[in-house]
């Protein structure tokens, strides 16, 4: 097993409420799930390739529960990339060199029935995790938004977290209001639910803890 190490920020949407259930250990609250996803990696090598500075994304679809499987992927990964680069990104986005179920990209990989092929193209990502924002966007693919959660008594930002000690992508992350579109190769659109902004460290063992 080569070792690998990313450490960024991301910012994921989904089309749960704001919390998502999946992160307390239950059933998405539409029955199905499906989610965008961006990820900057700020530090990052996999063996002797360096990884740091480079973008990437995915689009996730189950008709369930993720647990239960069947489900649809496709990922992105930024053109900058050398074809070394892109090799070892792919790998670590489907699961590759990690001790079982170790990340969250291992976990999703063993849930996925349909697997798009990659594409390898400029991937235009921001994000800010405390202020609860971030912009994604993957011209003829891919466009995603997220901004603070906002009371709906006074339109005041509300702020909260979601810690996971034990989790198997991050530790802590801070909550949003984010909204996605997907126009190809998979198609959803959802608006105003969850988001999640958070720091990543991970390798080829799981969450770097501390």
């Amino acid at each position: 097993m080569v070792y690998w190490m990313l450490k960024g920020r991301e910012f994921a949407n989904c089309n749960c409420e704001y919390g998502c259930n999946c992160q307390f250990g239950g059933l998405p609250d539409k029955g199905h799930c499906q989610a965008a996803f961006g990820f900057a990696i700020d530090e990052g090598r996999h063996g002797d390739t360096d990884l740091s500075g480079l973008n990437i994304a995915a689009v996730f679809r189950w008709p369930g529960p993720i647990h239960e499987g069947q489900g649809e992927c496709a990922a992105f990964v930024d053109e900058r990339a050398t074809e070394a680069q892109r090799n070892a990104l792919l790998t670590i986005m489907t699961g590759g060199d990690t001790a079982p179920m170790a990340t969250v990209f291992a976990v999703f990989a063993s849930t996925i029935t349909t697997m798009h092929e990659p594409s390898f193209v400029p991937v235009d990502f921001e994000v800010d995790v405390e202020g609860r924002k971030g912009r994604l966007r993957i011209a003829g693919h891919l466009e995603m938004d997220g901004e603070p959660i906002r009371s709906p008594v006074d339109g005041s930002e509300i702020r909260a977290r979601i810690d996971l000690p034990d989790g198997f992508e991050y530790e802590v992350a801070e909550i949003g209001s984010g909204t996605s579109r997907s126009i190809a190769p998979m198609r959803l659109d959802h608006a105003a639910s969850y988001g999640q902004f958070a720091y990543l460290h991970l390798d080829s063992h799981g969450v770097v803890r501390g």
